[in-house]
């Protein structure tokens, strides 16, 4: 028989760096659940990726066991890491940041094909291309 499913959580965490404290504490803690146990579960999983943040989904079960799924980087993550820059433009319509190539852009968009809502590969350039814009990061035909 199926487990009952208690609650979905979802938050983003710095990757094979996760704490007990805030946001894991208070997101996990009303469920019950063991949070040094997924805080370690979690850096295990996600050492080899530093400096990224990580969504993750946890599915919390009525008998206060847990289950997570990693999600892929934000797409402005990724795009902040190969452009070297630490965030993007307070005013992106005027004030550019950075640039970023087309074949970087489609980099991106394979990476986070399987997260995205996008039924081919151009359209999920389109997606990635918008956030860029967004970020006041110029994308290079």
């Amino acid at each position: 028989m199926a487990k009952k499913i208690n609650a979905i959580v979802k938050i983003q965490l710095p990757a094979g760096k996760a704490t007990p404290g805030p946001p894991v504490g208070p997101a996990l803690g009303a469920h019950g659940i063991n949070i040094p146990g997924f805080t370690k579960e979690f850096n295990e999983k996600t050492a080899g990726t530093p400096g990224l943040t990580i969504p993750v989904v946890v599915t919390i079960y009525s008998d206060r066991t847990f289950t997570f799924i990693l999600k892929t980087p934000p797409a402005a993550v990724l795009i902040k890491q190969k452009c070297a820059i630490k965030a993007g433009s307070a005013k992106p319509n005027r004030d550019k940041v950075s640039k970023i190539s087309k074949a970087q852009v489609e980099e991106i968009a394979k990476q986070k094909m399987e997260d995205l809502n996008a039924s081919t590969l151009d359209a999920a350039i389109s997606m990635v291309k918008g956030t860029a814009r967004s970020m006041g990061v110029t994308v290079e035909e």
